[in-house]
């Protein structure tokens, strides 16, 4: 039987949909192409100024931005961004890890119910809010425990606060991924002999990996990115230290402090924000790349 052609009318109604789908994909596309645009322009003009030395901005240990003598160097503020996402990953990881083990394998549904919900709610509170209670709350316990310990501004803190901020993330994010591991895996693994536990961690865990590293990645990619409650949990003297009970800024802390219109547009303190703001997406970049690369490996060796 020969196939009619289609009507004129749903011809053009499907060429308009293909196109309005291509221009949507395309505009995201345009997008991140500008906001690379813009942000390496400033850099451009930050590093042109005669004042700035680019071997010191990579190499040195001093950003004194806005001072008579200054001087940009991005490591005090890289480290500390570094040092808040480690702190936070430390924490949030595995908690997150185990805690998406027992909603997927452990928990009845009512308790999934209840429990999910919950967890998905800290999502939705006001990182302001959380800065603040970095401030008041965890920081006075700390120093309950902890000697030395800065009674205002500290890294740790400041990557507590933001582990509490992104373990949601990776325990619903993970917990999904376990959830979409087939149930004929662990019928399997039960005829096998093994427990529940050893089906958990050694066939559901390995067989969701790529959903798992996932996760982590977006959450560390917000951790790195968080602004307001770092800034308030850390405060905002670029020092490059290790020390973790004291405090320090962040490059998005830094990002936040310039951009709120007291710098003179155009000067070198405010081109600054670009050549920060270059590092941070490089760094995201790199990152995400890095975990595409980890994603096409496992999904090779599981799938």
């Amino acid at each position: 039987m020969r196939k009619l052609p289609p009507a004129p009318a749903f011809r053009i109604s499907e060429w308009l949909i293909e196109w309005a789908l291509f221009a949507s994909a395309f505009l995201s596309i345009g997008i991140t192409i500008a906001i690379a645009w813009i942000v390496f322009s400033g850099t451009y003009q930050f590093f042109s100024d005669p004042t700035v030395s680019i071997k010191y901005f990579f190499t040195g240990t001093e950003w004194t931005a806005g001072f008579e003598d200054a001087k940009y160097s991005i490591l005090p503020l890289l480290t500390g961004t570094i040092m808040v996402a480690v702190i936070a990953a430390v924490l949030a990881l595995p908690i997150g890890l185990i805690s998406a083990i027992y909603l997927s394998e452990y928990a009845s549904k009512p308790i999934r119910l209840l429990l999910k919900p919950t967890l998905e709610l800290l999502a939705g509170i006001p990182t302001v809010v959380y800065g603040y209670f970095a401030v008041f709350a965890i920081t006075p316990l700390l120093q309950m425990f902890i000697p030395g310990l800065d009674p205002v501004t500290n890294q740790l803190s400041g990557g507590i606060v933001v582990a509490i901020m992104i373990l949601p993330m990776v325990a619903s994010l993970s917990e999904d991924a376990m959830r979409m591991v087939p149930g004929s895996l662990r019928e399997a693994s039960y005829a096998l002999g093994a427990t529940k536990f050893e089906t958990s961690t050694k066939v559901v865990v390995p067989a969701a990996l790529s959903g798992i590293l996932a996760s982590f990645l977006l959450a560390i990619s917000r951790a790195i990115g968080e602004t307001m409650a770092v800034t308030l949990a850390c405060g905002g003297q670029p020092k490059l230290t290790l020390d973790p009970r004291e405090g320090l800024a962040t490059m998005t802390g830094f990002i936040a402090r310039i951009a709120q219109g007291d710098v003179q547009h155009g000067t070198t303190l405010f081109n600054s924000l670009f050549a920060v703001a270059a590092v941070l997406f490089v760094v995201t970049l790199a990152m995400n790349m890095l975990a595409q690369w980890i994603l096409t490996k496992y999904r090779q060796v599981y799938q």
